[in-house]
């Protein structure tokens, strides 16, 4: 008859079950504290439901994919503003994503609009050139140096998504990467770019 110990030792260890995956709330109150890792898993929990959303708004991919990139900035650089009273962390980021692509939708409409009257007032000249062309030369100046610090694999994905106009999809493609690479890479050129733009201005 098998010892007590030996008894113990036939039978096999009981399989340790994985960690739970921490929620999105408790990811927040990490990003809240400067935490990347946190901000890439609630990136990654977030960003298809985010761009579903300002897709049903916008309408138009580019602009869609460009919206949900400023929702997850926004939720990045708001994390300590985050409060359980708001409902949960993916409610509270829809909410900020439904408002961002109305917001989209009004800026773009209220544009057209004002080229139609400044056409119509003035069909010479719908807009100030001179105004638009210094403005827009500062903005690119400021994205050209910021560009600049990010390594070659954030540069060329992010260049080609934002101005270029690829989809995530076609990126991947046209780089011979992942989706999921591409995604990584462009979240982590995003929050650099937010870090030295903010230096810049």
């Amino acid at each position: 008859m098998a010892t007590p110990a030996r008894a113990l030792a036939l039978v096999p260890p009981s399989p340790v079950a994985p960690e739970p995956a921490p929620t999105a709330e408790a990811l927040i109150a990490r990003v809240a504290l400067g935490d990347e890792r946190a901000f890439a898993a609630l990136y990654d929990e977030l960003a298809g439901p985010v761009l579903g959303m300002v897709t049903r708004v916008v309408r138009d991919r580019a602009q869609s994919e460009e919206v949900a990139q400023e929702v997850l900035l926004e939720v990045w650089r708001k994390a300590a503003s985050f409060t359980e009273h708001r409902g949960s962390v993916r409610t509270w980021v829809l909410t900020i994503a439904h408002r961002r692509a109305i917001d989209r939708v009004r800026t773009e409409q209220a544009g057209s609009d004002r080229e139609t009257r400044a056409g119509l007032l003035d069909p010479r000249r719908a807009f100030d050139e001179v105004a638009e062309s210094t403005l827009v030369g500062l903005e690119r100046e400021d994205v050209r140096t910021a560009l600049a610090t990010l390594t070659d694999l954030q540069r060329e994905s992010i260049t080609l998504a934002y101005y270029d106009g690829y989809t995530c999809r076609e990126v991947a493609e046209r780089l011979g990467v992942s989706v999921s690479t591409i995604k990584s890479r462009m979240r982590d050129g995003l929050i650099r770019l937010r870090n030295v733009m903010g230096a810049l201005r």
